[in-house]
């Protein structure tokens, strides 16, 4: 059984910064994507960024220049580095993995909450 294990998530002021980390066990030894959601009370979840296992990056626009995702293989761990926090990025913040790509072996952790206060 896979398993996400996610921490790093907290409050904090507008305009400061968190690291969330996301570390993946179980019996899969490599994901082929790796990444984040979010998603805030009353609206659907959203994709923040995810990194391939070769280190190609999508983000969502709103949090491009901001937030950077990084990814240890070795580890089967994704980061996601978060400056300049704006209160719109409170939301609950979901890992997620994808063992081959195309979302027929995927996973999600049970999400960190961020809050940025201003």
């Amino acid at each position: 059984q896979v398993h996400l294990e996610e921490s790093g998530g907290g409050l904090v002021q507008a305009g400061g910064s968190l690291r969330l980390s996301c570390a993946a066990s179980g019996g899969i030894s490599s994901y082929y994507l790796m990444g984040w959601y979010r998603q805030a009370p009353g609206k659907e979840r959203e994709l923040v960024a995810v990194a391939t296992s070769a280190d190609s990056m999508t983000y969502a626009p709103n949090v491009k220049g901001r937030f950077t995702i990084s990814r240890d293989n070795a580890k089967k761990t994704v980061y996601l580095q978060m400056n300049r926090l704006k209160p719109e990025d409170t939301a609950v913040y979901y890992c997620y993995a994808d063992a081959i790509g195309g979302g027929l072996d995927e996973y999600w952790g049970q999400g960190t909450q961020v809050s940025v206060s201003s």
